[in-house]
C-alpha cells in the first residue's frame, strides 16, 4: 500500500525530489510520485490531493520552489501530516520557496525542511509512519547504526592517511 506521495512542481526538481523517494527505497516504504503543477493545473492537484487519504497515503513530502505553494496547498486540504522542501531557484536561491513553507498561516501547519532537504523529508515521513511499526522502527535504528559507522570509517581512514591524502582520493 502506498503510504507517502511525494510530489513537485517540474521535472527539474527531480534531481532533489529523488533522495527523498531513495531514502523511502532504502527502508521498503511504498510511494507514489507525481509532477503537478498548483498554478498550471489547479484541477488536476485538487483531484489528486483530495483522493490521497481514500487511497492510504498517510504523508505528502512536497517540493515547491519560488512561491511554493505545493506544500501549503496541500497541508490546506490533506488532513494528515505534510513536509515540504524548500528548493534552491530563481533570484532568491530558495529562501522564498523557505519562507513560504515555513510561514503557513496557524491551523495550517507544514513541517519544513531545509533548502533541497529531501534527503532529510524521506527520513522524517519514516519516522512519521514509524509510529506504531515497531519493523521499520527497527529499520530506522539500522540505518541510524549504518550512518554512525560510515562517520567511524571516515575518520578512521583520515587518523591512517593524513587530511592532504584523504582529501586527494575523495
Amino acid at each position: 500500500m502506498v503510504e507517502v506521495a511525494i510530489v513537485m512542481g517540474s521535472d527539474s526538481d527531480m534531481e532533489v525530489m529523488s533522495k527523498a523517494a531513495s531514502v523511502l527505497d532504502d527502508l521498503g516504504i511504498e510511494y507514489e510520485m507525481n509532477i503537478i503543477s498548483a498554478h498550471r493545473e489547479p484541477d488536476v492537484f485538487f483531484e489528486w490531493v483530495s483522493g490521497l487519504e481514500e487511497k492510504g497515503v498517510k504523508v505528502i513530502i512536497a517540493g515547491a520552489g519560488m512561491a511554493a505553494h505545493l506544500p501549503g496547498m496541500s497541508a490546506a486540504v490533506f488532513p494528515l501530516p505534510v513536509i515540504g522542501i524548500p528548493l534552491k531557484g530563481g533570484a532568491l536561491s530558495g529562501k522564498d520557496a523557505l519562507y513560504s513553507i515555513v510561514q503557513m498561516p496557524p491551523g495550517i501547519p507544514v513541517a519544513t525542511m531545509a533548502i533541497d532537504g529531501a534527503k532529510n523529508a524521506g527520513i522524517m515521513a519514516a519516522k512519521i509512519l514509524a509510529v506504531g511499526n515497531p519493523e521499520l522502527l527497527e529499520k530506522l535504528k539500522e540505518f541510524s547504526k549504518k550512518q554512525k559507522e560510515e562517520v567511524m570509517a571516515k575518520d578512521s581512514r583520515l587518523k591512517e592517511t593524513g587530511y592532504k591524502d584523504y582529501l586527494s582520493k575523495k
